[in-house]
């Protein structure tokens, strides 16, 4: 949540001429509720059913790039349809770091807690090793810039064949 997963997948899709998706942008394009409504509604469960279903379908797909919410790791099928099916790139930041740039957001319903740092950091701390397991590469945000961060995401992909250097 706040890592920036779905500014620089929407950048890499451009920079690769690839279709871009964000999991959470398509279930509510899909539902027609936000998703903060949907938690209200259906509950984390619920969510998470819809999220496991999309992610299933989006990542039949292929030459696309996927940007999933923060807590789609949470599901077992959905960390093995994501590594299986495509190369995972973990934006990993600190929780620290993410709450300063999702602190004013309202459309994140597990943040809307009393203490929502302490609730990223036990987000954090149940998260970054799913993350790890399904991913392929691990890019520590810091603090470079949007471009800086694509720039590592495309070298890494290179590495592996899935995308090819300018001037190739």
């Amino acid at each position: 949540m706040g890592a920036g997963k779905t500014t620089v997948g929407r950048a890499i899709a451009r920079r690769l001429d690839r279709p871009f998706f964000d999991s959470d942008h398509e279930i509510e394009a899909r539902t027609g509720a936000r998703i903060p409504v949907i938690f209200e509604l259906e509950g984390e469960a619920g969510f998470r059913e819809r999220e496991a279903s999309v992610i299933s379908e989006l990542t039949g797909r292929e030459n696309i790039v996927l940007a999933t919410g923060g807590g789609a790791v949470l599901r077992p099928e959905n960390r093995e349809s994501l590594q299986n099916r495509g190369v995972v790139i973990y934006l990993r930041a600190n929780p620290h770091d993410l709450w300063l740039r999702t602190r004013r957001d309202k459309n994140r319903p597990l943040l809307q807690t009393e203490d929502p740092k302490a609730r990223l950091e036990a987000l954090y701390e149940v998260r970054d090793p799913l993350y790890r397991e399904c991913a392929h590469f691990v890019i520590e945000t810091g603090r470079p810039s949007v471009n800086g961060l694509v720039n590592m995401v495309l070298m890494q992909l290179e590495m592996v064949g899935v995308a090819k250097h300018p001037a190739s």
